[in-house]
């Protein structure tokens, strides 16, 4: 009996050690895979720089006017096509009662001024003729007729602009309508009827009524990272994708490069823009986000396999791939290849492999 307790007990040691050593086999097997390999296959090849950005028109107008007052009338929708010239708002004059108290009364004082000297001078005129006056005196008389009547009516035409919004004075002439200033299509409409308005002058912005832009005119405006601007030129050919109409690729071409880099968000960019190519038919609109994908060198129809599975010596002048061994049971072998083009992920082979072969792709390596 004791015999055969011993047995049992020598047979449980073998089988548990027998147990552990086929458990570590196959951890470790399952954490280190076998080797695959992945075929050379043919494609193309793009390296290419990014640019981040949007459509815009090239030129994009604001309208604003130079009286102020209140919208009375808006004669445009967001949309609508217009040609310069025509009317989009009448701004009507909406002055203060101390404004409209003061133009009168500068009218008055204006007109007290100009028949004072106006009959100083007719008198001046008769005693000049019966030579009781000098000359000297007609001249002045007659300068200060000339001012007065100047004065007249540079208050006349600030009564009637103030009152009824608009004036003619010789060349110079101010209406209450704000006209196109170009052929487009209004982007925006700012203002509505009843809305204060504000005059553009030269210390003040003004009231923003509307905008206007040529949609037939569109480019793509963008910023490139530092790292890629110094691989970009202008007329270098782009593919720019729209967001919002992602099976449309749009073809342009560089036509502008920031001299100056600009901050963002701790990142330096150089603004580009880039013309697109006559004949896009895609329907366009101002405002779309896109990425345009600038070609620095692409090749195509040439053998590529992923980048990853290249091994750089020597500096990156030594470039090597590994590839089964000829026999079934036979080790992998490193060849020696040369390479071109690389977009990243894939990359060209020149020489050393032919199309179809294999290359050994070794498992990640584990991170202890």
């Amino acid at each position: 009996m004791a015999k055969l307790i011993r047995v049992l007990i020598i047979l449980a040691v073998l089988g548990g050690g027998a147990f552990l050593v086929y458990a570590k086999v196959v951890k470790k097997h399952e954490a280190k895979p076998g080797l695959t390999t992945i075929k050379v296959t043919r494609g193309d090849i793009t390296e290419k720089a990014l640019a981040v950005g949007e459509i815009q028109p090239r030129v994009k107008i604001q309208v604003k006017s130079k009286i102020s007052g209140i919208v009375r009338r808006c004669f445009v929708e967001v949309g609508d096509h217009v040609k310069a010239g025509d009317p989009l708002f009448e701004v009507a004059p909406d002055p203060t009662p101390q404004e409209l108290l003061n133009v009168d009364n500068r009218v008055r004082s204006a007109q007290a001024s100009f028949d004072k000297a106006k009959a100083d001078f007719e008198r001046s005129a008769t005693l000049y003729k019966r030579g009781l006056l000098p000359k000297s005196q007609l001249d002045a008389s007659r300068e200060a007729y000339e001012l007065a009547r100047l004065n007249l009516e540079q208050a006349t035409a600030d009564q009637e602009l103030t009152r009824k919004g608009r004036v003619t004075e010789g060349a110079t002439r101010v209406e209450t309508v704000i006209r196109a200033p170009i052929t487009g299509t209004v982007l925006s409409r700012d203002v509505d009827r009843g809305d204060p308005v504000v005059p553009l002058t030269s210390y003040q912005p003004g009231t923003q009524l509307a905008s206007l832009a040529d949609m037939h005119d569109l480019i793509f405006k963008g910023t490139v990272d530092e790292i890629d601007v110094g691989k970009i030129m202008v007329g270098m050919p782009c593919r720019i994708k729209v967001g919002a109409l992602p099976d449309a690729i749009v073809k342009a071409h560089i036509s502008r490069i920031a001299p100056q880099a600009k901050k963002s968000e701790g990142a330096t960019l150089f603004d580009v823009e880039a013309e697109l190519d006559k004949g896009t038919h895609i329907i366009l609109r101002a405002g779309y986000s896109a990425n345009a994908n600038v070609i620095i060198k692409e090749v195509t129809n040439v053998l590529l396999i992923p980048e990853r599975l290249v091994h750089f010596g020597d500096g990156g002048k030594k470039t090597t791939v590994e590839v089964p061994g000829k026999g079934p049971d036979a080790k992998p072998r490193t060849i020696a290849v040369k390479l071109g083009l690389s977009d990243g992920l894939n990359i060209q082979v020149l020489s050393g492999l032919k199309e179809g072969d294999e290359v050994i792709q070794r498992p990640p390596k584990e991170i202890s």
